[in-house]
């Protein structure tokens, strides 16, 4: 422990002032004469660990004093030894912000199941805060690493591999901390794969001499010719990583002598900035004079960088004895900014990035690459990539996200809409929260449900996710639908005890009468008893008996003239229909309640307003009439002439399959003379249903339609809908 100390203090000389070394101890000595112990439950020792993972931090990034003092105070600030208002009065609330931020990220580590999903990644650095805890982190992954090879208990170390091989490594590769990237997936796969580790360690180790003797070989013609150009420069072997190799094996399929960068070489010039291009050129033409390239593993990302900032020219070139060697050309600058960690090249090798995380990375990249203390800079950089988003936990660890001010109802919908449409409230963090409780990031939600809580109005006002929002108008409408059939169904007990037939178009005039603008309001009023059917009966009757006293019975339907040119359906010269005894050119309508279409038999019945209607013969409403109004009928066929623009409604109903409603509309798309006009589609428990409004010519070419629907795949029945 104490050569630990002495090397912590000799690499953080610069940083670290006495008085902060006194203020460690000090409290450090008042923690373990209150009973601290460094050693942690897989038995390894927290303070040494505390001290390694800072002198790594000062070997592989960058000495920092708050970042030491930070890392050495985490745990006894986690154990209540320390308080964070302590840190602030000793040291300043930046050392205090960082603490905190430690605290909070140690805390996940007490959910399970959740180091698997890219949402954990997201969580991590939205607890955070601050993009310096995040590299702690991934140092401090890589000093555990570094220290549980051979331990005893395997699940730990292979747990610890997998969650720095998923986590760690790949954010250390998006800040550009290329080696320490390098070295946790070397190890995770000795940890997971010691087998496979140990073969390709041992066949490099086996073929290291000569590697070397090749490489030597290679470079002194080489190294002769660049020495004759005057250049300054420097040339060295890049030894490719284990994983790097075994990666390229298992996507590849190939083996070791099959890659082409086994062999790497790098050749860094000293040259001033506004020489870099032309120079890296000129070696580039050197190289490819002396030996063969290979043009389509050509790389310029000197002319044109890469996004991220990365510059160097690779070529693959065929060197002695027919092996691929790999020559890398940059110079000092764009290796500094390649090889220690101050670019963020995370996107070298395929590895995909979000877009809101490229333009925040890029930001980091620019702080990075200031040379003069860039940690310092980065105390005031605010790590707000996921500041729009909050990331929840369930009892059982598993992690969702949820856009920022989402509620308890939100997260219950994106569970499950049947939890969302039961949610009384929920226990969040063990507290017995409302339904419309805003959630925060790290919380662990349990929703409370009852079988007698349905979906209300002012729910739409508590959520702020789109699914949410959808299912509780879904539902709010399926509530008013059944609520309205009740009260239709009510409505229609209650006239047939009294020996009342209902008409159609005068319980629609009923229902504009007594204020109600759509038909599910009315029906639902009754349903509720906010409207008495009593009232609505005798509002109904007064409006019958008023019509029948401006409507004699002995009027006829030949006697009938329309006055109303606007009410026509086509002039005598095309007219489609013949209307009574074969004559033509009489305003009518055709009726909504039946679409009629040609080919369909139908009649024609004389309304109240003075109207000509057309019916179908097979309408729901054709018994009624003819029972009720004979002397209103008269008799109407079709001209012989079909007509256009016929509108008619088919029934669809089969499995709730993606591509299913466009194959359909695919389908009437192809049709000549058919146009989709509207559609209105449900879906329950995997089927789905719905209404296809389509404008024909005739029956024929509907029955046609009606036909190819039903081959689509996943349909079950189609009829025409009246």
């Amino acid at each position: 422990m104490q050569s630990l100390t002495r090397q912590l203090l000799t690499d953080a000389a610069t940083v670290i002032a006495p008085t902060d070394y006194g203020s460690v101890r000090r409290i450090y000595r008042r923690a373990y004469e209150a009973g601290y112990r460094p050693a942690d439950s897989h038995g390894i020792s927290r303070l040494r660990h505390a001290l390694s993972t800072c002198i790594t931090l000062c070997e592989m990034v960058s000495p920092d004093r708050n970042m030491i003092i930070a890392t050495l105070m985490a745990d006894l600030c986690i154990d209540g030894y320390v308080s964070i208002d302590e840190i602030t009065s000793t040291w300043d609330d930046d050392v205090a912000k960082m603490v905190n931020g430690l605290t909070k990220v140690a805390a996940l580590y007490g959910k399970q199941g959740v180091v698997k999903t890219d949402n954990f990644r997201r969580l991590l650095m939205a607890l955070a805060e601050d993009i310096r805890v995040i590299i702690i982190m991934i140092v401090d992954r890589l000093t555990l690493m570094r220290a549980i090879n051979h331990h005893p208990e395997e699940k730990f170390v292979t747990d610890t591999a997998f969650e720095a091989n998923y986590l760690y490594a790949p954010l250390a590769h998006r800040l550009g901390l290329y080696k320490i990237k390098g070295e946790l997936e070397d190890l995770s796969l000795k940890y997971t794969n010691r087998e496979t580790f140990t073969k390709i360690a041992s066949e490099l180790n086996a073929t290291k001499a000569e590697r070397d003797a090749y490489i030597a070989a290679f470079i002194a013609p080489l190294r002769e010719k660049l020495d004759a150009t005057g250049l300054s420069y420097e040339m060295k072997g890049r030894t490719k990583s284990i994983y790097s190799i075994w990666n390229k094996l298992r996507k590849q399929k190939i083996e070791m002598s099959g890659i082409y960068d086994l062999f790497a070489i790098r050749i860094i010039l000293d040259v001033p900035l506004e020489q870099e291009k032309a120079e890296c050129w000129r070696v580039f033409s050197i190289v490819t004079d002396m030996y063969t390239a290979n043009t389509a593993r050509l790389k310029d990302w000197v002319t044109i960088p890469k996004s991220n900032g990365y510059e160097s020219l690779h070529i693959t070139v065929k060197g002695p004895d027919n092996k691929w060697v790999e020559v890398q050309i940059r110079t000092r600058r764009m290796d500094l900014v390649a090889e220690k960690g101050l670019a963020a090249h995370w996107r070298y090798k395929g590895v995909k990035s979000e877009n809101a995380l490229d333009s925040w990375m890029n930001n980091v990249r620019d702080i990075l690459e200031t040379s003069d203390g860039p940690m310092e800079l980065m105390k005031n950089f605010k790590m707000d990539l996921y500041d729009k988003e909050v990331f929840v936990f369930t009892p059982k660890g598993d992690l969702y996200r949820l856009p920022l001010g989402a509620s308890v109802l939100d997260y219950a919908f994106a569970i499950h809409s049947k939890l969302g449409c039961s949610c009384v409230g929920a226990k969040v963090n063990g507290r017995t929260r409302k339904i419309n409780y805003k959630l925060h990031s790290g919380d662990t939600v349990e929703v409370i449900t009852s079988s007698q809580q349905s979906p209300k109005q002012d729910w739409l006002g508590m959520v702020v996710t789109t699914k949410a929002r959808n299912k509780i108008r879904q539902t709010l409408n399926e509530l008013a639908g059944r609520s309205a059939q009740l009260g239709k169904e009510l409505l229609q007990r209650r006239c047939k005890n009294r020996k009342i037939e209902l008409d159609e178009g005068l319980i629609m005039r009923t229902i504009k009468k007594l204020g109600y603008k759509t038909v599910t309001d009315f029906y639902g009023a009754i349903a509720e008893e906010k409207l008495d059917v009593n009232n609505v009966i005798a509002c109904y009757e007064s409006l019958d008996d008023a019509e029948r006293r401006a409507d004699p019975e002995h009027r006829s339907a030949e006697e009938f003239e329309l006055a109303d040119p606007s009410e026509q359906h086509a002039d005598s010269s095309d007219d489609i229909l013949v209307i009574g005894d074969d004559i033509k050119g009489i305003n009518y309508r055709l009726s909504k309640c039946c679409n009629p279409i040609f080919g369909d038999k139908v009649f024609g019945f004389v309304s109240a307003e003075g109207v000509i209607k057309v019916h179908r013969t097979d309408c729901p409403n054709a018994a009624h009439i003819r029972e009720r109004y004979p002397y209103r009928l008269i008799r109407t066929r079709w001209s012989g002439k079909s007509g256009t623009g016929f509108t008619a409604t088919i029934s669809v109903v089969g499995q709730d399959d993606i591509g299913i409603v466009t194959n359909i509309s695919s389908i009437i798309n192809k049709e000549k003379d058919v146009t989709l006009r509207g559609i209105s589609i449900d879906s329950h428990d995997g089927i789905f249903s719905g209404f296809l409004t389509v404008g024909v010519t005739d029956t024929d070419s509907l029955t046609s339609l009606i036909k190819k629907i039903k081959t689509v795949k996943g349909v079950k029945d189609v009829t025409r809908s009246h």
